[in-house]
């Protein structure tokens, strides 16, 4: 496809993949803990180094034109649609000081859209690991990382935090990834569950989400009233034990917000020890009191993510939680292998009767991030680290 679009061969392969977030949500622009892994579905990027200053960008699943783009030009607010994301990168690095130029970009994703699972982290994270290949940047993964927010923040206009692009960049195989943000640091930590008989599984109720619709911005925004309120740098900066004292100093529509993102981080830390003992089970009923928290006191679930939870339990999954911002998107659910088939018809079922559009399950295993998949020699292939 890249022959065909451009009319000469790539210079190399590039992959990111999308991610799920295990527990651990909306914590990480509140300085807080996360355990994201990476996923198999993966953004594909062939690419070629320009030496004109033209990005000229296209997309297997895009209208099939050529986005064509001044590198110099680059500038928050005028790349629209899905050509921002890649566009903000290129005009990341070059902010950031790293000296630049042009490409020829063909992107085919794996992550579907609109689910939850970060396919626009994905689309950021190959852009920035191609470049640092294409360039000879040197840039370590957090740093891609760092460089691929920057991108969704400034100049695709998505406040998110950094989990989603530290799970591309950073994530191993057979891992999850505890990222500490405040601290700035990230451990991988065994997880396995095929090896314990068991099975994350990921409901896509295909109700698209856009993060970038405003609802995402005025949660992020009242936590950070709420961090002002209580004289903090950040909500990560309470336990749960200050929330009564949080409760009396703050106004009511505030409370369930801290609230949220206090007992979540709670959440990711006995979610780590269990992994660490290798008591992969235990992550159920912690997956099962993350949503009654997203559901209840951030209100950033639906009807479809409440009924695929609700199902999925009542199937036998040993816990089920709405995973990513919120607003549909998808459900992860741990199943035993033996429960896998039975839960999964529960929910398809369940669907039907209430007149949903039918979802889309499949399991996922922990997968590595960002990387270089494929080089070039056009006498022959060979397959990169």
């Amino acid at each position: 496809m890249f022959r065909n679009v451009f009319g000469a061969h790539p210079d190399g392969i590039w992959a990111a993949p999308g991610r799920v977030n295990l527990i651990g949500e909306h914590t990480d622009y509140n300085d807080g803990l996360a355990l994201p892994i990476a996923i198999p579905q993966t953004t594909l990027l062939a690419a070629r180094r320009r030496d004109d200053g033209q990005l000229r960008l296209h997309s297997a699943q895009g209208d099939g034109r050529v986005v064509d783009l001044a590198v110099a030009e680059l500038t928050p607010g005028v790349v629209t649609s899905w050509a921002a994301y890649p566009a903000g990168v290129v005009w990341a690095l070059g902010e950031a000081g790293h000296r630049i130029g042009g490409a020829d970009l063909h992107f085919d994703s794996m992550v579907p859209t609109g689910a939850g699972l970060s396919s626009s982290a994905a689309l950021e994270c190959v852009v920035a690991c191609a470049y640092d290949g294409l360039y000879d940047l040197g840039l370590s993964a957090p740093e891609l990382a760092r460089l691929a927010q920057r991108a969704e923040n400034a100049f695709a206009g998505v406040p998110c935090g950094i989990m989603d692009q530290m799970a591309s960049a950073c994530c191993t195989a057979g891992a999850a990834l505890y990222l500490d943000v405040r601290a700035g640091v990230h451990e991988q930590v065994p997880f396995a569950p095929e090896e314990r008989d068991l099975r994350l599984l990921i409901i896509d109720t295909r109700v698209k989400h856009d993060l970038g619709d405003g609802a995402y911005a005025a949660l992020r925004a009242g936590c950070e009233q709420a961090s002002s309120l209580l004289g903090l740098a950040a909500l990560r900066d309470l336990s749960p034990s200050d929330l009564p004292r949080a409760g009396r100093m703050l106004p009511a529509h505030l409370l369930p917000l801290v609230r949220h993102i206090v007992t979540e981080n709670a959440r990711v830390t006995e979610a780590v020890s269990h992994l660490r003992a290798g008591r992969i089970a235990e992550l159920g009923p912690i997956l099962t009191a993350g949503h009654a928290s997203l559901r209840d006191d951030y209100r950033i679930s639906c009807a479809e993510t409440d009924l695929a939870v609700e199902t999925a339990i009542g199937a036998g999954a040993l816990g089920a939680r709405i995973t990513g911002g919120g607003f549909g998107g998808s459900v992860i659910a741990l199943v035993d292998d033996d429960a896998a088939e039975t839960v999964g018809a529960a929910v398809i079922a369940a669907f039907r009767t209430h007149g949903f559009q039918a979802p889309n399950l499949f399991p996922v295993f922990p997968a590595p991030g960002a990387r270089r998949v494929e080089r070039a020699g056009w006498g022959g292939v060979e397959l990169g680290p």
